[in-house]
């Protein structure tokens, strides 16, 4: 796990693209549930102040190397309580590529939602359509992918409002079916995210800002807690 994030940490346009959707909704004080390695805490950490938590003690090693001004712990989440978060007052919390890799996936959007007052926002980006499913979601641990009706239960269930759910990365689909259907590859070449992050993202995220796709990778949602 530790190795693939790394790999990825070189996709920095794709982590600036993320940084764009997300960054209309944070508020002032953000807990990023599964911050990984810290590829996107970085990526925020000028537009919010950041508590960052992660489950696996490699990879909060690194991001406390690597920005050790960022307060971080470990929790697992759907799991462990997060309740003794709250006293960092978050109006938001992240969720970004997280949620697959949780097996009580309701329990922590629940959890996050309760670190949060009345209007505070839980983003999610996650992997879309269950029919993209493949060795590589296998062997990153990946429960499940998600479709537009399961962040919908998911909302309901942590008494959250859906403010925002659409597609994201029309190109990403065909990329995953091909590695998933095709070739049956168990993770992601470096040339592979090479290619998309230096030649495809700068485009596709142009396009898609202007016209949301009608399927596409990933789902990205923005849950409001009621006031």
């Amino acid at each position: 796990m530790v190795e693939d994030l790394r790999r990825m940490a070189r996709a920095r346009n794709y982590f600036a693209w993320q940084a764009r959707l997300v960054k209309p909704y944070l508020g002032r004080r953000t807990v990023e549930l599964g911050c990984g390695v810290g590829n996107f805490t970085r990526e925020i950490l000028g537009s919010c102040e950041v508590l960052a938590v992660d489950s696996d003690d490699a990879c909060l090693e690194i991001l406390r190397a690597n920005l050790p001004d960022v307060e971080s712990h470990r929790r697992d989440l759907g799991r462990e309580s997060i309740a003794d978060l709250a006293r960092f007052r978050p109006d938001s919390c992240l969720l970004i590529n997280v949620l697959e890799h949780v097996e009580h996936d309701a329990q922590a959007v629940r959890d996050a939602a309760e670190l949060l007052q009345g209007g505070g926002r839980v983003i999610i980006l996650a992997p879309a359509f269950e029919a993209l499913r493949g060795p590589i979601d296998q062997r990153l641990g990946h429960f499940r992918r998600y479709s537009r009706r399961s962040i919908q239960e998911l909302a309901r269930a942590a008494r959250l409002d859906v403010d925002l759910l659409h597609y994201v990365n029309l190109v990403g689909f065909f990329g995953w079916w091909a590695n998933a259907r095709l070739f049956r590859r168990e993770a992601q070449s470096a040339a592979q995210i090479a290619i998309f992050d230096r030649w495809i993202v700068p485009v596709l995220s142009r396009v898609e800002a202007a016209v949301r796709p009608p399927f596409g990778q990933s789902l990205f949602a923005v849950l409001r807690k009621k006031s």
